[in-house]
């Protein structure tokens, strides 16, 4: 290879290495960002933060009896003792597989349950009744209906999920197809839109957003009635958990329940935004 090439060569590289260097953000850029997105976590969390410290500080004040609200930091210690024995693992696995039964079941048969009634008003008028008296009828309150007709297994639970979560979602679905703006629908027509083209590109993603409004719903309606369920007649799950560690006396990990609860509830919410963000692309965001 001669000197010439060599030196192309050379040149070659440097302006490719010059060319990465441009692309690439400045440390200083990546730090100011990092730091902001850390200070927005920091601005959301601090009444969390707040409420923790304070949990953490009053009983081992004396101002509450830490027996009976131990501090956070033996909540968290009880609960790592459970991950190491692997009975938190068989408690939160159970529990998730039950909501997730429950809740996917529902979603797959009422949603367009609740397009067709939605749709068509003469069904909705002959269903008004009994959906009425259904929605009305608290969950809990048939736990004992569901237990002496499905027994105390797994059916009678995940059974209590799907009827829990049917009517948030079964109401807002309707509710989302009678509030698509009857100008969207006579202009599809206009144009000749078959009622397939219209219900795909019309109505259902006018009414996604309410829609998923209602499947929010149903998924925190499904952790509460699931771990009410799971206090009667259950082995394992995080309602149990609760139950069994206030008849022992163990009090710490009876919170740590409540906590993984509220964590579980705090994900699915957080997974269920990001399934309506991807599906609802075409949404202006709301200017804050």
């Amino acid at each position: 290879m001669s000197s010439l090439e060599v030196l192309a060569l050379l040149e070659l590289g440097h302006g490719r290495r010059e060319q990465f260097q441009a692309r690439r953000p400045p440390f200083t850029d990546r730090l100011r960002r990092a730091l902001r997105g850390l200070a927005t976590l920091g601005h959301r969390s601090l009444l969390v933060i707040i409420l923790l410290a304070a949990w953490e500080a009053v009983p081992r004040l004396g101002l509450i009896d830490a027996v009976f609200l131990p501090p956070f930091s033996e909540v968290i210690a009880a609960g790592w003792q459970l991950a190491q024995t692997g009975e938190l693992y068989d408690d939160v696995s159970a529990s998730l597989l039950r909501a997730l039964s429950g809740f996917l079941i529902s979603v797959v048969l009422i949603v367009p349950l609740g397009l067709v009634v939605g749709w068509y008003s003469r069904l909705g008028d002959l269903l008004n009744q009994f959906i009425e008296i259904c929605r009305n009828t608290a969950p809990l309150a048939l736990l004992p209906v569901f237990i002496l007709l499905l027994g105390i297994g797994e059916l009678s639970k995940i059974t209590m999920v799907i009827y829990s979560c049917a009517w948030p979602l079964l109401l807002n679905t309707i509710a989302a197809v009678k509030q698509v703006d009857p100008l969207l629908i006579k202009s599809a027509r206009t144009m000749g839109a078959t009622p397939q083209q219209l219900f795909r590109k019309v109505i259902l993603p006018a009414a996604l957003p309410t829609i998923f409004v209602g499947i929010r719903l149903a998924s925190a309606s499904a952790m509460l009635v699931l771990v009410a369920s799971e206090m009667v007649g259950a082995k394992a799950g995080l309602g149990y958990l609760i139950i069994n560690s206030q008849y022992s006396f163990l009090i710490p990990q009876m919170y740590f329940g409540i906590l993984g609860i509220t964590v579980i509830g705090l994900a699915c919410n957080a997974v269920l935004e990001a399934i309506e963000r991807h599906f609802m692309r075409w949404k202006a965001p709301v200017a804050g």
